[in-house]
């Protein structure tokens, strides 16, 4: 049964992106995770991204803001955060996207993956 759950623009974006851009291993094949949605993540999941996008856009509201829209920077915030090859930096905003791109690089990579039980856990 759907959960139903709501989140802030920036949240939802930085979530679908998530799932969007990782895979796993599951008996040894790819599984993208593309494929999942919202309703899917863990509690834990969905916790600590409120808590880091909570805390990321406080730290950094005035640089967020003339970033501009809340859903590129949630998606950008979790590509940044995980080294992929685009996020902050690339949108040619400079110093603004520079600084940015160093605040999300300080909050780590984190990793999700499939549990037993069919939902989506970070570490």
């Amino acid at each position: 049964m759907a959960t139903n759950r709501r989140f802030s623009a920036f949240v939802s974006a930085y979530l679908e992106c998530a799932l969007w851009s990782s895979t796993d291993v599951v008996d040894g094949e790819n599984v993208e995770l593309d494929t999942f949605s919202l309703d899917d993540l863990s509690d834990e999941v969905t916790r600590d991204a409120i808590i880091d996008c909570t805390l990321f856009q406080k730290q950094n509201a005035d640089d967020l803001t003339e970033q501009g829209d809340p859903s590129h920077n949630g998606h950008d915030l979790w590509l940044t955060r995980n080294l992929h090859g685009a996020g902050y930096w690339d949108r040619g905003t400079g110093d603004v996207g520079n600084r940015l791109t160093a605040a999300a690089e300080k909050f780590g990579e984190y990793d999700l993956y499939i549990g037993d039980d069919g939902k989506i856990y970070g570490m």
